[in-house]
């Protein structure tokens, strides 16, 4: 029997990258998985990759309504949320210092990253919960956990994220919700390798790499590993993925 067999699963950002990998490997083990996602081409592939009757969703996670107009499509299509993957996020060039970033790149990025999982939470627990419980993993970032300069708009939004997984997990642990989130470094997907090609210490910081690049097929096996009953004991954990950067 797969892992997630009878589980439904609601991934935001999942037409490229990490948020693909995890829709993939959840199909693989049984999970019926809705896909979150802004693009709907992309979202339609992801689907179609995974299978098992995966379904897309177009979505926009920074907007209220739409979140909960997916999250309703998706508990109405599958019957049930058993684990919700905030994954949508994502940082640009146009960050710096808080005293040279643009006003306009702190608020996207708080409005992607940090407002989009507390909608992703505030739409998906009470589903969750109705299921009779389950996990939520969001995705934070290392730089939630070290000092790197030059990135001061995402760090604040991640730096929330790991936040608000700690308290949604104290809130919530009565109704049998686990919430966790990760901390990657930077992963190897088409965005990031096109990210740090234009950012000096972002680069450096890949070459810090312990154990060599991170691949969104490590980040997704972790976000699975946290949405089992293998983790059913952790929660409010934030916990990193990166190959050894926040040690080394």
């Amino acid at each position: 029997m797969a892992r997630f067999d009878g589980k439904c699963v609601f991934i935001t950002g999942a037409g490229t990258g990490i948020g693909r990998e995890a829709a993939l490997a959840f199909a693989a083990e049984g999970a019926r998985v809705a896909i979150a996602e802004i693009h709907a081409a992309s979202g339609e592939e992801t689907a179609h990759r995974a299978g098992n009757g995966a379904i897309a969703i177009p979505t926009d996670v920074t907007d209220p309504g739409s979140m909960e107009a997916a999250i309703h499509r998706a508990v109405d299509h599958f019957g049930a949320l058993h684990i919700l993957h905030n994954n949508a996020g994502g940082s640009t060039p146009e960050d710096g210092s808080v005293v040279d970033a643009p006003i306009a790149e702190f608020w996207r990025a708080i409005k992607l990253d940090l407002f989009g999982t507390f909608l992703g939470c505030r739409y998906g627990i009470p589903a969750i919960i109705r299921a009779g419980g389950g996990a939520v993993v969001n995705m934070s970032s290392n730089l939630a956990l070290m000092g790197v300069a030059g990135r001061d708009c995402y760090t604040a939004a991640k730096g929330g994220v790991a936040a608000l997984t700690r308290s949604l997990a104290v809130e919530y642990a009565r109704d049998r919700v686990r919430v966790n989130a990760l901390a990657p470094s930077a992963t190897m997907t088409d965005r990031v390798r096109a990210l740090l090609s234009g950012n000096a210490a972002l680069g450096a910081m890949s070459n810090t790499h312990l154990l060599g690049p991170i691949e969104p097929t490590d980040v997704a096996q972790s976000v699975l590993f946290l949405a089992s009953d293998a983790a059913r004991k952790i929660t409010g954990q934030v916990i990193a993925v990166d190959s050894g950067v926040t040690i080394s």
